[in-house]
């Protein structure tokens, strides 16, 4: 099995990746506080040691009061949190890699097992993080305006910290996802409607602001997905021509790559077509995709929370994809997880030495 299309090198913007490479963000909560520690810098400067072409951060969220349902999920406002996260992209870069962070608010939560609540109540377009279930505030506009702006200046703290781009995460029913949902979105005013065009408006703001605050030259990144963690099977586009009434305008409104989260990247996203997410978001839109979604390991991610092991498995059907030029870059998740060199084995042919994947690894930052 060959991999060598899978490194050779991307050029876009603010980035230079040696491979086709991704770490996809997966949260840790090894952050105290909301404090990124000298163990955190270190996980991600293993897995830029072990040649990832590009590491995503976790997600690590904005300066407002309810971002966050958990004390130990990173933040990306005040000096402590940033200076944290300034040694860890100091920490990438020595180690030859590139990384952004994965710029985040969570939206209506459910409450963590923890018992720890933030300091004023959750906050979304309605009040829902999914039918029939309400746990917070529906925001004002006041709120929305605030948000907006809370995004921005995270963006132009990660440029100005020397992070080489950032992710807005859009996805698996946070924040910005709850807007995109009719079924979260009950609002009457600007950022609501029946249509998924009407209800972008929130995200085409927060993308205008970001690009606003960090130039025309510095790569944005923004994650989305069709499925829901309460829905795996919903779909906010059913269709190609929906899928361009809501993605056409967020590029226009200055996204540069398509991150498209799914739970299995061979599955196709219609019918009639193999095409994946992101090969759909790249027909449509024109831009760079990456696609993500259990590459190298059997089972999901979601089956891991349930203690389900996942064993490596070919990257023949990748590889078939890409060199089809559905999309351009590759993000993995669990394998990097459990694994800081994964792709270097890849690279250099040693599938008999990757490991497989089992739930302890998700309570621990695994340093070798």
């Amino acid at each position: 099995m060959s991999t060598n299309s899978l490194f050779t090198p991307f050029h876009l913007k603010t980035l230079s990746l040696k491979n086709r490479i991704v770490m996809a963000p997966m949260t840790r909560s090894f952050s105290p506080n909301g404090i990124p520690t000298n163990d955190v810098a270190s996980y991600y400067q293993k897995r830029a040691e072990g040649e990832v072409g590009l590491i995503l951060s976790e997600g690590t969220v904005i300066n407002r009061a309810s971002s966050s349902n958990d004390a130990n999920v990173p933040r990306f406002h005040g000096d402590a949190a940033l200076q944290g996260w300034k040694k860890v992209i100091d920490e990438v870069h020595a180690a030859g890699g590139q990384m952004g962070p994965q710029i985040w608010h969570m939206g209506i939560m459910d409450n963590h097992h923890s018992g720890w609540v933030p300091p004023t109540p959750f906050e979304g377009p309605s009040g829902l993080n999914r039918p029939d279930f309400s746990n917070g505030n529906a925001m004002s506009e006041k709120d929305i305006e605030d948000t907006i702006i809370a995004f921005g200046k995270a963006a132009a703290d990660a440029k100005r910290l020397g992070f080489d781009t950032i992710e807005i995460h859009g996805a698996h029913g946070y924040l910005i996802d709850q807007f995109f949902r009719a079924e979260t979105n009950l609002r009457t005013d600007v950022y609501g409607g029946k249509t998924l065009p009407e209800r972008n408006r929130f995200a085409i703001e927060v993308i205008k602001e970001i690009r606003k605050q960090v130039g025309e030259d510095f790569a944005v990144i923004m994650r989305f997905s069709q499925f829901k963690p309460s829905d795996y099977n919903y779909k906010l586009a059913k269709n190609p021509q929906e899928m361009e009434a809501w993605l056409t305008p967020l590029v226009d409104a200055g996204v540069d790559i398509l991150h498209c989260s799914q739970r299995r990247f061979w599955e196709p996203e219609f019918e009639n077509s193999d095409l994946n997410f992101a090969g759909w978001a790249k027909k449509i839109t024109g831009k760079p995709t990456i696609t993500v979604g259990s590459v190298g390991l059997s089972g999901d991610f979601f089956g891991a929370f349930a203690g389900e092991s996942s064993q490596p498995t070919s990257l023949e059907e990748l590889n078939r994809r890409f060199d089809r030029g559905d999309f351009d870059l590759v993000a993995v998740g669990r394998p990097l997880l459990s694994d800081p060199n994964w792709v270097a084995k890849i690279k250099t042919g040693k599938t008999d030495q990757l490991k497989g994947f089992s739930k302890e690894a998700l309570g621990q930052l695994v340093l070798e």
